[in-house]
């Protein structure tokens, strides 16, 4: 029983770590796109969903009016999503800029609000470009230009583009930010390898006519998470070759870690929801035996209190996913000029095992809290 016991973590062992050199090599084919040169011609829509975020909302805002792109060739439009605080009454102040707000106004309770709100917001557009983002991130004054040269130079169907934590203020919010980075950098990795997967919504561009063409949301609207991956996945079989990943600082879009461990938690029972409805089930078949692997981790550790062997198992593990995922993450936190973090790997090994177990069991079993609603 042992012997088989030992096999199978091995086996699992033996298979994250492949995934983490397909996830390394994914990145690193990824290469740094040439500088637009040319004429912009693009007319592009930034779309945000906003509810309840009088705190940062304007700092956003601010923020896109400041582009370096054609004002001419932008068009801003913000959703207001039943906020109960000034959100809607901040956007309307910015009307004189040519900000436009929209506000839903739903008679029947929905799942995902965030899908309707950008939905909506795409049939009122006029840009042939969307680029969506969230109302409490912060970026440069070269992000648009950025992303639409990248669009402008290569024949792309839909763009992710990085997202970063910054302005940390404790050490669970720096070890969300190493977490975080390793998150954007498999869903990177994935593109690099022509393999697109995953992406986060703070940072995505893909061409109207194409949402269109696959439907929107259609199939996917129950949920209220997955205006994103799940959205790159429906895009990614109509166009498998066209997606790609900015690989870009001045495309760095950046927003906040969570203060408290239930947000976090929160957060990413969100994320889990909508990983059982991926369309390419190899992604749900890695993801189980990543979860699995982990879980071998906990069984072996808890079992070394009874059987040092064991303990001297879960330790080879714990030196091979540091080793490997450390080996990942030097370029990725390099690429976010953020090389110090991955000093926290240590620490957050132990720690993002055992969430990421729990968020695994529980991930598809419950409801949750976003934006002050419960849903699934």
């Amino acid at each position: 029983m042992i012997a088989l016991h030992s096999c199978i973590s091995l086996l699992l062992t033996g298979l994250y770590l492949f995934l983490v050199v397909y996830f390394i090599k994914g990145w690193a084919r990824l290469k740094r796109p040439k500088p637009y040169t040319g004429v912009f011609h693009t007319k592009v829509t930034v779309l945000i969903a906003a509810r309840n975020e009088e705190k940062g909302i304007s700092k956003t805002i601010d923020d896109l009016l400041a582009q370096d792109y054609p004002k001419e060739l932008t068009e801003i439009i913000i959703v207001d999503d039943h906020s109960t605080d000034r959100t809607a009454e901040i956007i309307s102040g910015y009307a004189g800029r040519g900000v436009k707000l929209l506000r839903l106004n739903e008679d029947k309770p929905l799942n995902s609000y965030k899908k309707k709100a950008i939905a909506t917001a795409i049939g009122l557009s006029n840009g042939e470009l969307m680029v969506a983002t969230d109302a409490d991130c912060r970026m440069g004054n070269r992000w648009l230009s950025s992303v639409v040269g990248y669009y402008e130079n290569n024949e792309l169907v839909m763009i992710s583009s990085p997202v970063a934590y910054f302005e940390e203020k404790s050490l669970f919010e720096y070890m969300q930010t190493l977490e975080f980075s390793y998150l954007i950098g498999i869903g990177a990795a994935f593109i690099g390898n022509k393999r697109a997967s995953t992406c986060n919504g703070a940072n995505l561009a893909y061409r109207k006519d194409v949402f269109h063409e696959v439907g929107g949301f259609r199939g996917i609207d129950e949920l209220a998470s997955g205006d994103d991956e799940l959205l790159l996945q429906k895009v990614a079989v109509r166009y498998p070759g066209r997606i790609g990943f900015l690989k870009e600082r001045e495309a760095i879009v950046y927003t906040h870690a969570k203060h408290t461990f239930k947000q976090f938690l929160q957060q990413r029972r969100r994320w889990a929801s909508k990983s059982t409805h991926y369309k390419d089930k190899r992604i749900v078949a890695l993801a189980v035996a990543i979860w699995l692997f982990n879980l071998s981790l906990v069984v072996n550790a808890g079992l070394g209190f009874y059987d040092i062997f064991f303990f001297k198992l879960f330790a080879l593990q714990f030196l091979l996913k540091y080793l490997f995922e450390a080996a990942f993450l030097l370029p990725i936190t390099s690429f976010f000029k953020r090389s110090g973090l991955v000093a926290l790997l240590i620490l957050l090994i132990p720690v993002h095992v055992l969430y990421f177990v729990y968020i695994g069991l529980i991930g598809n079993t419950r409801k949750y809290e976003w934006k002050g609603r419960v849903v699934r």
